[in-house]
């Protein structure tokens, strides 16, 4: 039977950046997929950076308005809106916005946790704490 899921968890984080989780260990507990898989919708303000890191996890990103900038060891992907991207688990990667911020739509394969993202320390990353 389909499950409605009423709505998203708001996940406090700091620097501007909204996360609204709607499947996920946060927002569905109990639904059986939180180990599965996670789907947040971001809205980052511009200039908005977090630090590098390295998930375990899979993440399939869908920009829906702005610009999505992926650092990573072979230089910088832009991901514009109506574009998608699809980083790997184990891959070192950093997100920010440009300009104009960004909103857009994040699905975690196996789902986000915070003890598998793998951030680096603001020092080590050179990166602007913001996630």
């Amino acid at each position: 039977m389909p499950e409605l899921i009423p709505s998203p968890t708001r996940i406090p984080v700091p620097g501007g950046k909204v996360i609204d989780e709607h499947i996920g260990a946060v927002n569905t507990p109990d639904a059986g997929l939180q180990a599965s898989v996670s789907v947040a919708r971001m809205v980052a303000p511009a200039g908005w950076s977090e630090p590098f890191q390295t998930p375990d996890f899979d993440e399939i990103t869908l920009v829906l308005a702005g610009t999505v900038l992926i650092d990573h060891d072979g230089g910088t992907l832009e991901v514009s809106a109506g574009q998608s991207v699809v980083t790997r688990g184990g891959e070192r990667i950093r997100y920010s916005c440009g300009p104009q911020g960004a909103e857009y739509v994040a699905v975690c394969l196996p789902a986000f946790s915070p003890d598998g993202v793998h951030r680096e320390d603001e020092t080590d990353a050179g990166a602007q704490e913001s996630s």
